[in-house]
């Protein structure tokens, strides 16, 4: 482990890998920058030359001037508009593949882990998070190419016309990047504190607003505002504190680029009125004003990359809160995505084959379950197998951990120890006891299983899970519109829109965590009945404390012990 976090890539690492997509197009652009940059100096120039012709010479003005002027402001709008452009597209690339590498993060992690999170601060990852380095790539990365490239040149031009001058920008030019970084030690430190606020207050905001109906029941609409308002108020807080830095960071760098401006003017100025004698000769106008023109531009460039500091230190903040968000605990190993530290406790047999009647067979040796956060383990040395086409009934009392045998069958816990052999996660099918239903429409939700099933198809598969016994109830049928987490269904008729969900998918396991709860004896018999029926030729694991479904399954599986039994079911009836 300690190995593991010793090659951890730092956030610039992490900066520097993001890039590597649009790394072409983010090069194209600082070429246009820098070419631009670089066309400063015949602009400049050209406008020497106009001014010199003009009021010194007392000649006519001439063309040449006027047009190298104009090519020149010409070729910089173009540059500037290329080189905006590829930047904005290799900021759009990088921050798609960046939200991509987050989303399949929170997928490998897995649902066991994304139930214990905020979903709020979850959606700020791919949110602002991700928007954070639009700043880095499209302004500070450019910025900082420039700085290298542009004030050289400019330096290198103004020195082939006047040393002094030169002197004076080269010996100006190392204390603007040294105070520059000690104004902004802190800014990295300031923008993640701004964005750990972000992420508080979207995941507070968020769960206010998914029980917004229990916090008007009980009356504590009043305090909740209040809760939403010191958030905000931290937020805005943090935010001033980010943007003191920032423009204190650009206050240093104006107050250094003007001073050095002036050094240069008033030794130009005294030059001409003959009270400063650096040289020979005094420089003529045309030199003072190509001189005067690049001056400011010399110290741009500096004042641009001041401008985007802390967009950098806002992103190193983005990518290192994402990397803490995401990180797998010490001693967890893909916990959620079906493998764990050892690859082989759940090695998919490789001779799974993929026509929708073929079923799968399911083995467990002397595995160990704990469930996720859990300190103790619920299900221990537990063996079993199970035949393709077979039936089980998984029983016992509640927290015997028949639900996180399940989960583990299902691919997302991985076993503490010991050996489990599943199919491929493709060919499961999954009823949990609470199903995730998302707003929309009745047939939106069974389609998340097949999007391109028939509506026949759909309605056979609403019918076998008896999902039209109160779908045609409604007042729109399959396309009634239901709330977000299954508002405006019971806890029974969730349960059957997941098992039409799972009907629908077609798998060769199927894992139903009590599908019969909360339906009286008919409903309960039409159920049993039609999944008999579609269960034929599939391997079925049921958790259940219904005697009809045990009766169904044919043997049942008594947890936590392990002990496997037939019904008639003696023990159930001694219970009762």
């Amino acid at each position: 482990m300690a190995e593991a976090s010793a090659i951890e890539p730092s956030p610039q690492q992490r900066l520097q890998a993001l890039a590597a997509p649009a790394r072409r197009r983010l090069r194209l652009a600082a070429l246009c920058v820098c070419t631009a940059g670089a066309l400063l100096v015949p602009q400049a120039a050209a406008i020497a030359w106009a001014v010199q012709g003009v009021f010194a010479d007392a000649a006519a003005p001439a063309l040449a001037p006027l047009g190298l002027l104009l090519l020149c402001g010409l070729l910089r709008a173009a540059l500037g508009w290329l080189g905006r452009w590829l930047a904005d597209d290799a900021v759009e690339t990088i921050r798609l593949q960046l939200r991509r590498q987050i989303l399949r993060r929170l997928f490998a992690r897995g649902p066991l882990w994304l139930r214990q999170q905020r979903s709020g601060a979850v959606a700020e990852l791919m949110g602002t998070h991700a928007d954070a380095l639009e700043g880095y790539y499209g302004g500070f990365w450019l910025a900082r190419v420039e700085v290298m490239v542009v004030p050289l040149l400019l330096l290198l031009a103004v020195l082939a016309v006047d040393r002094v001058v030169g002197a004076i920008l080269l010996l100006t030019m190392p204390l603007i990047p040294v105070f520059m970084m000690l104004v902004g030690r802190g800014a990295e430190a300031a923008s993640r504190r701004q964005l750990q606020a972000l992420t508080r207050m979207g995941g507070h905001f968020a769960d206010r607003l998914r029980g917004l109906g229990l916090i008007r029941l009980y009356g504590r609409a009043a305090a909740e505002l209040a809760g939403i308002h010191a958030a905000a108020e931290e937020l805005r807080l943090r935010s001033l504190k980010v943007l003191r830095i920032a423009f204190l960071s650009s206050a240093v760098m104006e107050f250094f680029a003007s001073l050095s401006v002036a050094m240069i003017a008033l030794y130009l100025g005294l030059s001409y009125l003959g009270m400063l004698n650096l040289r020979d000769a005094p420089p003529s106008l045309g030199v003072g004003v190509f001189c005067l023109l690049l001056a400011p531009e010399f110290y741009a460039p500096l004042r641009r990359l001041a401008t985007h500091y802390h967009d950098r230190a806002a992103a190193l903040a983005a990518v290192g809160e994402i990397e803490t968000a995401l990180a797998v605990p010490a001693g967890e190993s893909g916990t959620g995505n079906g493998k764990s530290e050892q690859d082989g406790a759940h090695a998919c047999p490789t001779d799974v084959r993929s026509e929708p009647s073929t079923s799968a067979s399911v083995q467990a040796c002397r595995v160990f379950l704990r469930p996720h956060g859990a300190s103790h383990d619920v299900l221990a040395d537990l063996s079993f197998s199970l035949a393709p086409g077979t039936w089980l009934a998984l029983a016992g009392p509640s927290g015997c951990g028949k639900s996180t045998l399940l989960e583990a069958l299902a691919g997302w816990l991985p076993c503490r120890a010991g050996r489990m052999s599943l199919p491929a996660a493709e060919r499961i099918g999954y009823a949990p006891q609470r199903p995730h239903l998302f707003h929309g429409s009745l047939a939106d939700n069974l389609r998340l299983a097949r999007p391109d099933a028939s509506l026949q198809r759909l309605r056979d598969a609403a019918a076998a899970a008896q999902v039209l016994a109160f779908a045609e109830r409604l007042p729109q049928g399959l396309d009634t519109v239901i709330g977000e987490r299954g508002f405006g269904l019971s806890g029974g008729e969730a349960r059957r829109v997941a098992l039409a969900r799972l009907f629908l998918r077609d798998p060769v396991l199927l894992l139903l965590d009590e599908p019969t709860a909360f339906l009286d004896p008919l409903t309960e018999a039409a159920l049993l009945a039609a999944l008999n029926d579609f269960a034929q030729g599939r391997t079925l694991v049921i958790a259940t404390h219904s005697e009809a479904a045990m009766r169904m399954a044919g043997q049942v599986l008594w947890l936590p012990e392990g002990r496997c039994s037939a019904p008639p079911l003696p023990r159930l009836e001694t219970g009762a």
